[in-house]
């Protein structure tokens, strides 16, 4: 009895928070859903599914469609940038990884809007990277770098490339060394070892990783904004707009409706995937 009671007494406080602050929100935002736009802003409580078959327009499919694909590029991307990059950190020497740690969390010590911000400097015409390819004679006239795709990827990759390198060096520095010598012994070379022992015991750190970037990308609104401008609307864009702007909530909450089960969806399989994985292992 008594350990049920204290198990109840740790579990309640992110009970509590899980419920109020995600739950019941997701819980309002489903009922707003439902219902029409007041004339004057607001809601008119009547039931209602114009709000989701406006969601299916063409217009806001591709929308939708092209959120994914960015924010699919961009884990696929940070993925491939990350492991080799969080590989160095696990296995460096002892005296230089914690300084490689460091240096990895440090953008985190400065706000997420200025270090977006920060990219407009070097992307622009008279920026850094113009700037410095027209003095080496690479170029003869600047690259349109900003408010383009490119720099928007290039902002996503920047701003969320050390949420995928901090779970798989979790994974690698858990990795025994004992495991991969003796693969070499048994006649394994550096790429099957890598393939079929390093790649499969760090499979949930590369899972948490991939859930860890695509989740936030998929709904992320700020660099769209500030490095796309007009010309690379996302979803986040969208929702932030009828939320803010135009003021129509229910549709606002309908399409970020769509998004939360798009999300839930992929954790559905993510999950199922670490539990497979943990199956084999």
């Amino acid at each position: 009895m008594k350990k049920s009671f204290g198990l109840w007494a740790l579990l309640f406080p992110a009970g509590f928070w899980l419920f109020f602050f995600f739950l019941v929100p997701l819980g309002i935002i489903l009922v707003y859903s439902f219902v029409l736009r007041g004339v004057y802003g607001g809601v008119e409580w009547t039931g209602t599914l114009e709000n989701y078959t406006r969601a299916i327009d063409p217009l806001y499919v591709k929308i939708l469609w092209r959120s994914l694909g960015i924010a699919l590029f961009t884990t696929i991307f940070c993925l491939l940038c990350g492991y080799p990059l969080a590989y160095f950190i696990a296995f460096a020497p002892r005296r230089w990884k914690n300084l490689l740690l460091i240096l990895l969390i440090i953008p985190f010590w400065t706000n997420f809007l200025i270090r977006t911000y920060s990219w407009i400097v070097i992307l622009q015409e008279e920026g850094l990277i113009n700037s410095l390819l027209l003095s080496l004679g690479v170029i003869h006239q600047p690259l349109n770098l900003l408010y383009t795709m490119k720099s928007v990827m290039i902002g996503m990759v920047y701003g969320y490339l050390p949420f995928m390198v901090l779970p798989l060096y979790s994974s690698l520095e858990k990795l025994q060394p004992s495991l991969l010598e003796a693969s070499m012994d048994l006649g394994a070379n550096r790429v099957k070892t890598f393939l079929h022992v390093t790649l499969p015991l760090t499979a949930p750190g590369m899972v948490a990783g991939i859930i860890l970037v695509f989740i936030p990308t998929i709904g992320e609104f700020v660099i769209p904004d500030l490095l796309g401008g007009a010309k690379t609307v996302l979803v986040g864009n969208v929702i932030t707009n009828q939320f803010l702007t135009a003021r129509d909530w229910p549709f606002g909450a309908a399409i970020t409706f769509i998004l939360v089960v798009f999300v839930l969806i992929g954790l559905g399989l993510s999950f199922k995937f670490i539990g497979n994985e943990e199956l084999i292992g």
